[in-house]
């Protein structure tokens, strides 16, 4: 058993001869991950629940809200020919039944269903009839009643429903082969082609979607004209093209400078991420370092001054956009889901661009406190945004459609809806960012209980990780030659390795590398997941003189449903001489609660130091924070005050 060393190698292509049922299959890669088909999860695992219940619970529920709201009757309106009058939905809701239908594409590559089956054709065929002649598809424009084609660059998204069709048709190309959604998305790429292509117009879409969809369709389908139509889309970002809205600048739409040129992540989150992601294939396609290294220094200046604790990126609710370094409040976070989202398809584009096990990190940070959080445990409510402080005491979910994407209690559906069929997708796919082959070494990147077959690697995991850092790996099937690389996260301050009961040894974060592995070894992975108190950079205003709590991957934060009667939240304070506890599935800690003398009457609320004494010392629970507001009406807070 060795150690290794390297954090990160250059080399981008190297001869690979698969083609995994997977989002992201760069051609040529040395890197590439595992198949959704050759992982599963165990239902009882965290992921494998979660997976479950998105396939039983929330892909049925998504399709159930756009039929009753009418989505689903815009393409069944469009092909009859009816002239629309006051047409549902915003002009982007065909991408939710594209997303929906890559959901579902994935889902039936993992395990075949009959009825998944007939839901899925009865819509592509609904999908496929309001398809024009040459290609176009779109509901709410280019038909009686509605806007002209194209007429609205800046915001109609025209163009962002195609990249999401056309990425639900690499799921469903990957998993099964070509079949009417692949058909439709295919004269969907060659309408696009021919209107924006090299002689065409030389315009951009306002939300970056396009790019990565036509990115991968040219992949799956190895048709260079999709990936040069792509390249054309990235070059003509940040020259201006699109009009200035109010309130709404170039940089909000990514066109207020070229891709290369920037520094860092900034304007609308979810449109930066897509954006970004789609750069990352277009320099690994074209083999251009420099350009990879450009986007790891984005990625990197991003990731260490403007991204939550939780992984999410986004502080601003304006334009749901990024602020400026260190601003990152926690009650105004904005954190969409969706972005969150993005941020997993960037990090791991760059991951197998670059084999560095930092983006591997980050996506594990996003997943469990992020994209978990999200659904509730049922998968038929959301969160649209994910602060990480909730001052007022969330009520009793809406039954109705939210109109905001904020609160504090998940939402069965939006009147803005991206976040949960983007949840939907994700889970379905959630396998394909778990392990990976390197050049002929099995990679697992992230610890989810199933079986995973890579890389010639036949093995099966046992955890209850996260509340339990304990990863046992029995290999069922091994290859002659070849080796096992396992991440250590960051955050592991002490693991231990052990291989069929030899002596264990001590490893540190990155990677460790397990040689010779032969069918039936037993492979103990010893992770420390005791709860640790996590400190804000200094120049993070909002959050100063505070401090947050993490148990192994897991951040942790207060409720107010776990405090003692007559003790309100903004009324305690960590007491940092006791060190966190392991308790449940989260932790234990000592706070002390404050009386502060009340300002008086008509006074705002500064002045002198107030007079405060410290009450009695009282233990608090903390939670995972993928699972607060479960037990509503509650208050909740991350980051906690110093005494």
């Amino acid at each position: 058993m060795t150690i290794t060393g390297p954090r990160k190698d250059a080399t981008i292509h190297a001869t690979h001869p698969r083609d995994a049922a997977a989002p992201v299959v760069p051609p040529g890669s040395r890197r590439v991950g595992v198949g959704i088909d050759e992982v599963h999860l165990d239902p009882s695992g965290f992921w494998g629940h979660r997976q479950h219940t998105n396939r039983r619970a929330t892909l049925e529920h998504c399709r159930s809200w756009m039929e009753q709201l009418g989505w689903l009757e815009n393409f069944d309106r469009v092909a009859r020919g009816d002239r629309t009058t006051g047409r549902p939905g915003w002009q982007f809701s065909d991408s939710e039944v594209y997303k929906l239908l890559e959901a579902m594409a994935w889902e039936l590559g993992r395990l075949p269903d009959d009825d998944l089956q007939q839901t899925y054709d009865t819509l592509v065929e609904r999908v496929r009839a309001a398809q024009d002649a040459d290609g176009y598809l779109n509901t709410a424009f280019g038909h009686p009643g509605l806007p002209a084609r194209y007429s609205d660059m800046a915001m109609g998204h025209e163009l962002y429903n195609i990249g999401h069709l056309l990425q639900a048709a690499v799921a469903r190309l990957r998993t099964h082969g070509t079949d009417a959604l692949v058909e439709t998305a295919k004269r969907a790429a060659d309408h696009v082609w021919a209107e924006f292509g090299e002689y065409g117009r030389p315009s951009i879409c306002g939300h970056p979607e396009i790019e990565v969809g036509l990115m991968e369709f040219g992949r799956a389908l190895k048709d260079d004209r999709y990936i040069r139509q792509a390249a054309l889309f990235l070059e003509r970002r940040g020259h201006g093209i699109l009009p200035v809205r109010p309130l709404l600048s170039a940089e909000y739409f990514q066109d207020d400078q070229p891709i290369r040129s920037a520094t860092v992540l900034r304007g609308h989150a979810v449109r930066a991420l897509y954006l970004s992601a789609a750069a990352v294939d277009a320099a690994v396609d074209d083999g251009d370092l420099d350009f990879v290294d450009t986007l790891e220094r984005q990625w990197a200046h991003t990731v260490e001054r403007r991204t939550y604790l939780t992984g999410g990126m986004g502080s601003r609710h304006q334009d749901e956009g990024f602020g400026d370094d260190f601003e990152l409040p926690a009650d105004r976070a904005y954190c969409e889901t969706c972005a969150g989202v993005g941020s997993v398809m960037f990090a791991w584009r760059l991951y197998l661009a670059t084999g560095d096990v930092r983006y591997a990190d980050l996506i594990e940070r996003t997943l469990f406190n992020v994209i978990a959080t999200s659904p509730s445990e049922d998968g038929r409510a959301f969160f649209y945004a994910n602060p990480l402080q909730q001052r007022v005491r969330a009520s009793a979910p809406d039954e109705g459609v939210n109109a905001r994407a904020e609160g504090g209690s998940r939402a069965p559906w939006f009147d803005v809806s991206c976040c949960p069929t983007n949840v939907a997708r994700t889970f379905a796919s959630l396998a394909a960012y778990s392990a990976a082959d390197d050049d002929g070494d099995a990679v697992l990147l992230q610890y989810m209980a199933g079986r995973v077959a890579v890389a010639g690697y036949t093995m099966d995991v046992e955890t209850q990780y996260p509340v339990d850092g304990r990863i046992r790996i029995t290999v069922v099937e091994a290859p002659t030659s070849g080796r096992l690389r396992l991440r250590i996260p960051s955050w592991s301050a002490a693991a231990s390795l052990a291989v069929s009961g030899r002596s264990p040894q001590q490893v540190g974060p990155g990677w460790a590398h397990v040689e010779d592995l032969v069918t039936g070894d037993v492979v103990d992975l010893d992770l420390d997941v005791a709860p640790r108190l996590t400190w804000p950079d200094p120049r993070i205003d909002a959050v100063r003189a505070s401090v947050a709590v993490e148990r192994g991957p897991l951040v942790l934060c207060v409720e107010s449903t776990d405090l003692p009667p007559g003790v309100d939240l903004q009324d305690i304070a960590i007491d940092t001489t006791s060190a966190p506890r392991i308790h449940g599935d989260g932790a234990e800690i000592d706070v002390r609660v404050r009386m502060t003398r009340n300002t008086p009457p008509g006074r705002v609320p500064y002045g002198a130091p107030s007079a405060t004494t410290a009450r009695k010392r009282i233990p608090v629970s903390l939670i995972p924070y993928h699972r607060w507001a479960e037990r509503w009406p509650t208050t909740m807070r991350v980051f906690l005050p110093v005494e």
